[in-house]
């Protein structure tokens, strides 16, 4: 490792692993060479305790399993805020069975005749004409009739639900906007969980946050089914899925700091993924048989009690103890990790605590997501990417409940869908760039979802192969984007860059519900815009860094950048002469030369003041 000063700039080296890392500063920082200097890789510090051993397991099964829960309850509002089909009420009054079927008008919905949803002919005057004898069609032309609104309410079918958000606080014709609103107020509840849980779990640990969070999760969902008005339960919605997404992320990233390896790879792609996957399958079977959105409300919450006692089986992780200073019970927890393992941990683990320490100094904060020039552009472009994985998302697995008539079903389809995704996405982790991974989705998704306009009308189960088409691709490309951020943060930035790359992707998950509204006006604009976000996201990731088999980064000077090492001609001016040649370990050249001809760096690597 070597620090190589060229006139104002600092070209950083790091050797390891046979791998050589680069960094530009204007000036070499007491941090920088602190954080390069204690910097001891910690897949070589641990790795006596093996990749795949019985503690890495129970970490992997039991962090997976608790990506369940989010599976089951994230998208629940499919059936919870189901609109069920419905008609204005008809009061018990003196009507003839003619005039009963006859006075809710009918309109043409979708190419369909059906009858009015939001409005009826005027009761007074139908029961005038009733009480007269007169027959409707016959004696009298109904559309000559004056209509109202549904002043009695509404009655709805119970073919498929018993009742729903929808059916029990009337969130339908002029109350409809309420529909979708409630919705996005659970994405907005995703959005806020994403921001405040990571920077909680960088300062007070991942374990902590992913427990709280489950119970924010479990308490607030059971005491949605008491709610007295819309508006409350829109506050409970909120509050209950703020804990939703801060549970996957904790676990997430604790699964990620504690396996490593093959191991960490199969986890971040596979594993909890598939967790979740099985969770939003096992969704449609609850609601099948849970038809009232009160006892699927209840059926949802109860499985949190289940994960009280994983609380004394899951650790914290050690790469955020050693960045926070406390070296000593990451040390702990490795040595207790080795019994499980049955394998003799060494007398010293991390070294002298004070040399560990000086690293432990550098705390980071959401700030330092923008702060540097590199860091920002980097955080932007994932900003992108995330938004349109998630947009792309929530909108296809929100639309795709639609393309069968049994929304169990096609729920089910939608999940199953997801198991052939993840497992794309686990081998494209193992052997594929991931720029290169992320090219090869944009493209599918973009395709498939500009395609779907073009197919003839007639050929329906090629448009639903389409758009299946897209959600494998996006699914894929939203398991890949978690592990890529984790890959690019250091580790006391990794939660709070990962949450806030989140939290803003939300926006677009709080906007896809409306998104689907506007086909309305054109039947496939909502495949458009989602395709238009792919082709945009596409050339993003041409401006991405890399970090195919690199080890992860513990400080901000360790994150990978984009391969450019010759500043801007304007600050070339400034030396006389700058070249570079690869050293490796114990064989150094000269790097820069001040303008007197003095070289920083001599060949036995002793820096010389210039």
């Amino acid at each position: 490792m070597s620090l190589l000063p060229v006139y104002r700039y600092v070209i950083i080296e790091c050797t390891r692993q046979g791998e050589t890392f680069l960094f530009f500063s204007f000036r070499s920082t007491k941090e920088q060479r602190d954080c390069l200097k204690t910097m001891k890789e910690y897949e070589e510090t641990t790795a006596f305790l093996g990749q795949w051993g019985p503690y890495q397991k129970s970490i992997f099964f039991l962090i997976c399993s608790t990506a369940l829960s989010v599976g089951l309850v994230l998208f629940s509002l499919v059936f919870l805020n189901g609109i069920p089909k419905h008609h204005c009420l008809i009061p018990e009054v003196n009507l003839t069975e003619e005039w009963r079927a006859a006075i809710i008008p009918k309109e043409v919905l979708n190419g369909k005749q059906e009858l009015s949803r939001c409005s009826r002919y005027r009761l007074d005057v139908v029961l005038n004409l009733s009480a007269q004898g007169l027959n409707p069609g016959v004696d009298v032309n109904l559309t000559d009739l004056h209509q109202e609104s549904c002043v009695d309410g509404w009655n709805y079918s119970k073919d498929i639900y018993q009742s729903t958000f929808v059916s029990e606080f009337n969130l339908v014709c002029k109350d409809q906007w309420k529909q979708p609103f409630t919705s996005s107020i659970n994405f907005v509840g995703v959005l806020f969980g994403s921001f405040v849980s990571g920077q909680l779990s960088d300062r007070f640990g991942r374990k902590p946050v992913l427990f709280v969070t489950m119970a924010v999760q479990t308490i607030f969902s059971f005491v949605t089914i008491f709610s007295p008005s819309w508006t409350v339960l829109c506050i409970l919605i909120f509050l209950a899925s703020s804990g939703q997404i801060g549970n996957y992320v904790a676990g997430f990233v604790l699964g990620c700091e504690i396996l490593s390896g093959n191991a960490r790879v199969l986890f971040s792609s596979l594993g909890i993924s598939l967790g979740f996957s099985i969770g939003y399958m096992i969704l449609p079977l609850f609601a099948f048989f849970l038809r009232d959105w009160k006892s699927l409300q209840l059926g949802l919450a109860v499985p949190g009690l289940l994960y009280i006692p994983m609380w004394w089986m899951i650790t914290e992780s050690p790469r955020w103890l050693l960045s926070q200073g406390r070296a000593e019970e990451a040390e702990a927890i490795l040595r207790n990790a080795a019994k499980k393992n049955k394998i003799e941990a060494p007398d010293v683990i991390f070294g002298d605590p004070k040399e560990v320490n000086i690293q432990a100094k550098q705390q980071y904060h959401i700030i330092d997501l923008i702060r540097t020039l590199h860091v920002r552009n980097t955080t932007f472009l994932l900003f992108l990417l995330w938004v349109t994985v998630a947009t792309g998302y929530v909108g296809l697995s929100i639309n795709t409940a639609q393309l069968h008539p049994n929304p169990y079903l096609s729920c089910f389809l939608s999940a199953v869908v997801e198991v052939p995704a993840y497992i794309s996405s686990w081998l494209a982790l193992q052997y594929i760039s991931r720029r290169l991974s992320f090219v090869c989705i944009l493209v599918v998704a973009g395709s498939s979802l500009y395609l779907i306009q073009l197919v003839p009308e007639g050929l329906s189960g090629v448009t639903i192969a389409l758009e299946m088409l897209g959600k494998f691709a996006i699914t894929a490309g939203a398991t890949l984007v978690y592990a890529y951020t984790a890959e690019i943060y250091p580790t006391g930035l990794r939660n709070t860059g990962t949450a806030v790359c989140g939290s803003v992707s939300r926006m677009g998950s709080i906007l896809s519900p409306f998104l689907l509204s506007l086909s309305v006006y054109y039947k496939f604009m909502p495949q458009l815009v989602l395709g238009t976000l792919a082709f945009v996201s596409l050339f993003t990731t041409l401006f991405m860094p890399e970090t195919f088999k690199k080890p992860l980064p513990q400080c901000i000077e360790e994150m990978p950048k984009r391969k450019r090492f010759i500043p801007s001609k304007k600050n070339m001016k400034r030396q006389s002469h700058i070249q570079y040649n690869t050293c490796n370990l114990g064989s150094w050249r000269t790097v820069g030369r001040h303008k007197s001809g003095t070289p920083y760096l001599d060949e036995k690597g002793v820096t010389t003041e210039g």
